[in-house]
Parts: structure tokens; C-alpha cells; sequence
């Protein structure tokens, strides 16, 4: 892999962190981390023997453009770009509304195509380069109470096939990568590790950072994690019906886990050490 210009955004825990611990690690790399949480990025920086840290709000449509602004003055390229960041609120369409749909497809989806937007020129300059978009598990397979999140994954996960088909002619690889549940600070998943017959459905963040390498520079198209999480995606095409009684199933509603903040859905797994705050958080 080539010394590279990488941006990783929701970079200040979690998958976004493990990340750029991951990157830092290639020869030569020089890394752009972005995130709401600028002490947690500066911290980072300095153990990470420095970056370009760029504390943003990516709800804010002026960031994208400020983030590219920062880009083509420190760098004048970039050969990564890792959509990382989003973040996800439990509770059925009844219980939440279009208001909800709509905030978690501004910044799952809407944030992302604006800073991808904004980047691709520097990202053409730099072909061969790539982008890893980090949707979620959620967007193959849908669960009850997250009806909008995971609406906003297979919209993020739909615009990430087209948008590779778009831009492997201008030599950028679009890369996919779906984490299931993983285990973090946040989001430790006690409940799912302590029982052995769902211990193998928890993963890591290095894991996801592993599979991100895979779905960038490796030029994987895409990455589940854990890998088995595969089977209940072409589950879901080959058996919609049986798929959907498991998950109405009293098996399928059990799998939601404890967090700081109290009850998290399962479908939300693949986002889980993000900001406790809402909308802009990091994974």
C-alpha cells in the first residue's frame, strides 16, 4: 500500500479511532481526522505522532466545504476518504415520525454525500484513490424499532454502489463495509458476550478497521463484520419471509443490548461509539 493521504471522519472513538490507529501504522501515511470532539482528535494526533485534526460538525452544511478548504492547504490531495461517522435513535415510526427519518438521513447519509462531494476533485487528482463508506448490518437486514436508521443505511448503502459504478472510470474504488455488533467503551455488549450462543456475533473496532483497509487500498467491494452477518444478508433475499418471522421472533426482539444511556437496538449496532449526543456523533 502506498504512502497515503487518508481522512477518517467520526474519529475520535470507536471504529473512526481504530482506524486511524490502523493507518498510522503505513509507512508514510499522513492522516486527516475529523470529528465534534476536537480535544479527543488532538489527543489522538499526539499519540498518533501527529494529523491534521479538523473538529466539525458535519450537520453543518459548511463543513464539508471548510474540511476541503483544510485538505487542499495541508495536502493538496487525498487518496482515502473514510465515511465513518453517523448516528442512530431507537423507537418505532409510531413512537418517532418523519422528524427522526429525516434527522438520521441528514447525517447518515445527506453529511456524507456533501463531504464526498466536496472531495472528489482531490480524490480524482489522486486516482488510483478510494472511499470506504461504514454503513451497518442495518442496511440488509431491517429490525423492528429502527425503522429509520436503517432506511438511512440501505439509502447510504444504495448511493455507495452507484456512486463506485460512477467513479471507477476517474480511477476512485468505492468500498462498503457493514459492522454488526461491536463491542466499545459505550457499547460494551455484556449481554450478547456473556451468552455463548451469541458471543460469536460480537466483534471489535480493529476488526472494522482491518475490514476497511480491505474495502479501501484492498479494493474489496465489500465487508461484513462479523463476516458471518453475510448469511443473514442473502437470507434476507432468498428467504424474505422466514427472515422476517425470526426477527419478529421472541429470539429476534431479544437482541438488544445495555448501553450508558440505557436500551440500544440491535439494528443500530453497526454505529455504536459515537458522540452520547445526537445528531454528528462518532463512532
Amino acid at each position: 500500500m502506498r504512502a497515503m493521504i487518508a481522512l477518517i471522519t467520526g474519529a475520535s472513538s470507536g471504529i473512526g479511532e481504530a482506524t486511524a490507529r490502523r493507518l498510522a501504522r503505513e509507512p508514510g501515511s499522513q492522516l486527516v481526522l475529523v470529528a465534534r470532539r476536537g480535544e479527543r482528535l488532538r489527543a489522538l494526533a499526539q499519540v498518533l505522532g501527529g494529523a491534521l485534526v479538523l473538529a466539525e460538525d458535519l450537520t453543518d452544511e459548511g463543513a464539508a466545504a471548510r474540511i476541503a478548504e483544510a485538505v487542499e492547504a495541508e495536502h493538496g490531495r487525498l487518496d482515502m476518504l473514510v465515511n465513518n461517522a453517523g448516528a442512530g435513535w431507537s423507537g418505532t415510526f409510531a413512537q418517532q415520525g418523519a422528524a427522526n427519518l429525516r434527522r438520521t438521513i441528514e447525517i447518515n447519509l445527506l453529511a456524507q454525500a456533501r463531504l464526498t462531494e466536496a472531495l472528489l476533485p482531490a480524490l480524482h487528482r489522486s486516482a488510483p484513490s478510494c472511499i470506504v463508506n461504514v454503513a451497518s448490518t442495518s442496511g440488509r437486514v431491517a429490525r423492528p424499532g429502527s425503522s429509520a436508521y436503517s432506511a438511512s443505511k440501505f439509502a447510504f448503502i444504495g448511493w455507495t454502489d452507484a456512486l463506485h459504478l460512477e467513479e471507477a472510470p476517474h480511477g476512485v474504488h468505492v468500498g462498503l463495509v457493514n459492522p454488526g455488533f461491536i463491542a466499545t467503551e459505550g457499547f460494551p455488549q455484556r449481554e450478547l458476550v456473556g451468552r455463548a450462543s451469541t458471543r460469536w456475533m460480537v466483534s471489535t473496532p480493529e476488526k472494522v478497521a482491518e475490514a476497511i483497509i480491505d474495502a479501501g487500498p484492498g479494493g474489496r467491494a465489500e465487508r461484513y463484520v462479523p463476516r458471518p452477518y453475510a448469511l443473514a444478508a442473502a437470507a434476507r433475499l432468498l428467504l424474505p419471509g422466514g427472515v422476517r418471522r425470526v426477527l419478529a421472533s421472541r429470539d429476534g426482539t431479544a437482541l438488544s443490548t445495555t448501553t450508558a444511556a440505557g436500551t440500544h437496538a440491535a439494528s443500530a449496532a453497526g454505529d455504536q461509539e459515537r458522540d452520547r449526543a445526537a445528531t454528528g456523533a462518532d463512532r
